[in-house]
């Protein structure tokens, strides 16, 4: 306890629950698990990645995946297999398609934990797992279908296994040793690969190289990189499904992944999704929530150690904090300067910030300015039900109107007051002064993972994907020809378990398309007419007839 700090029953009670187990596997169920398995799919990352995975499995080609037909070169294959074997055990649903995300952050935090383990102590483990499962990107990234939280377990668990590599070489263990921890490094770099690329072998390779210099100890760097087993490891890891695409496909997937879905995509905006160097900046502190303003309380003290920790210094905690200094600083860097920019993206560098989150814990320094950037969230999801109806009589746009109109009925019942529980508790923490600043902001923590997965989540998804539910189920049923017009919602396709061509439709099809471009169909297919079946929101299932005479 912080010797400015008075205890008291209910403190010394907190104390007790945020050091136990119980604690983060109550952060574990509200940030991951809450709701996982029965929201809608989201489009457009998850309904691509599932609907590839589906159709990869109905067609008994386990090398290359595809989308609504046509070859999906988008990443490799490491998640589709895992999406297919979860699926396989637990049948087409929701959670099958997510099960290996989730298991992926549980690794994720494990791996996280025993490093700060290794490296801090059980208090730092225990706090850095709180942060990093209750902070908002994280549960997001957890509980969707996508390939992320993949990539970031492997991602760390090299990171982590280069530090490790550093320490014992540094110590002069034995060769045996540093063999045991290169092989680990070089099996998630090849897991990673066959998830993601070369990012993530890139980062590990830039950080390694920043950090080993700044120690001065090349030595021990260029004997990891030349270490020529744990190349052959990665390239058995990484090769063989290489090669079977490469009959499959030919040159086609080495065009469309790494001409275009890498060196494109940072050199040219891809699918909207632009920004600027001062994306992240902004992006950041959502991401991090509810412990932004820690960080900013803490980022002074953390320049200052980096600026003046003596180069090539033995010491454990300064070079510790070195290293996850340089991790996050390559990593934001690199995405502030990409032309396509994802807030996700820049989470392959937060894994640090949770450890250094856990290394400097607050108990009364900096109390308002770490809570300000909470309450400010906190407010904005309580002002929801009276925010939306002003930004729905402002909007012009079609799409964004008939959204908004349902997020305004979704947020107007009697849930709406849940909402308040969160600036109350934010605001009540704040106040409570003999409690430490960082067990009142993981316990805001808790009750904001309950707000955004348990409330606020799923109104938002049942507006923007129940209806793409929905429509798939009644097209399901009435069998036949479904066809896509000037729509996009892959996981339609995941849902009526067959694939959905886009095009115009013919004479007794169905036919999706968005609510609002309804009439424009009807111009484009007449003299056919398209009777609605179901609308609700902004999809409309059309049935095509021919013109009914009089």
């Amino acid at each position: 306890m912080h010797p400015n700090l008075t205890s008291s029953p209910a403190s010394r009670a907190i104390d007790r629950f945020l050091s136990s187990p119980f604690s983060l596997l109550l952060a574990v169920v509200l940030a991951f698990l809450l709701n996982a398995y029965s929201l809608p799919l989201t489009d457009v990352d998850e309904g691509a990645f599932t609907e590839a995975t589906r159709e990869m499995m109905a067609r008994g080609n386990l090398v290359s995946p595809m989308l609504n037909d046509v070859p999906r070169h988008d990443k490799p294959i490491l998640i589709y297999w895992a999406q297919a074997a979860s699926v396989t055990l637990l049948g087409q649903s929701e959670l099958g398609y997510r099960l290996p995300s989730l298991i992926a952050a549980l690794c994720w935090l494990f791996a996280l934990y025993r490093f700060c383990l290794r490296h801090g102590g059980r208090q730092t483990a225990q706090i850095a797992g709180l942060v990093m499962a209750l902070s908002l990107m994280v549960g997001f990234v957890a509980k969707a279908a996508i390939a992320d939280a993949l990539l970031n377990l492997f991602i760390a668990l090299a990171m982590f296994g280069i530090y490790d590599y550093f320490c014992d070489c540094r110590d002069g263990r034995g060769d045996a040793v540093l063999r045991r921890r290169l092989f680990a490094v070089y099996a998630a770099l090849g897991l990673g690969f066959l998830t993601k690329g070369p990012v993530a072998v890139f980062f590990p390779l830039v950080v390694s190289a920043i950090f080993f210099g700044l120690s001065r100890n090349w030595r021990c760097w260029w004997r990891a990189l030349f270490y020529w087993p744990g190349w052959l490891l990665f390239l058995a890891i990484v090769v063989p499904w290489h090669v079977m695409v490469w009959l499959d496909q030919g040159d086609a997937f080495f065009r469309g992944f790494y001409l275009k879905h890498n060196v494109g995509r940072y050199s040219d905006t891809f699918e909207g999704h632009g920004g600027s160097p001062f994306y992240y900046l902004v992006a950041l502190p959502l991401i991090l929530m509810p412990f932004t303003g820690w960080l900013a309380v803490i980022s002074a003290r953390l320049a200052r150690q980096f600026r003046w920790t003596r180069l090539g210094t033995s010491d454990g905690p300064g070079q510790l904090e070195r290293f996850l200094l340089t991790w996050f600083v390559v990593v934001f860097a690199f995405f502030s300067f990409s032309s396509t920019q994802l807030p996700h993206y820049v989470v392959y560098g937060c894994t640090p910030l949770f450890i250094l989150l856990a290394r400097h814990p607050l108990n009364v320094f900096g109390r308002w300015l770490a809570y300000l950037p909470l309450l400010i969230f906190a407010l904005v999801i309580a002002g929801l039900p009276w925010l939306l109806p002003m930004a729905a009589a402002k909007t012009h746009r079609p799409l964004e109107s008939m959204l908004l109109a349902g997020l305004v009925e979704s947020f107007s019942g009697n849930g709406r007051w849940l909402l308040l529980a969160l600036p109350l508790v934010v605001l009540g923490m704040a106040l409570w002064r003999r409690l430490p600043v960082w067990q009142g902001l993981v316990l805001s923590g808790l009750v904001q993972a309950a707000v955004v997965f348990g409330v606020v989540g799923p109104r938002v998804i049942e507006v923007t994907q129940g209806p793409v539910r929905e429509a798939a189920r009644v097209a399901r049923e009435l069998d036949g020809t479904v066809v896509a017009w000037r729509i996009y919602q892959p996981s339609f396709s995941v849902y009526r378990q067959a694939v959905t061509p886009s095009r115009l439709p013919q004479a007794g099809e169905l036919v999706l398309t968005r609510t609002d471009r309804y009439a424009d169909l009807g111009r484009a297919i007449a003299p056919l007419v398209a009777e609605p079946v179901y609308q609700r929101g902004f999809v409309t299932l059309a049935r095509v007839d021919r013109e009914r005479r009089p």
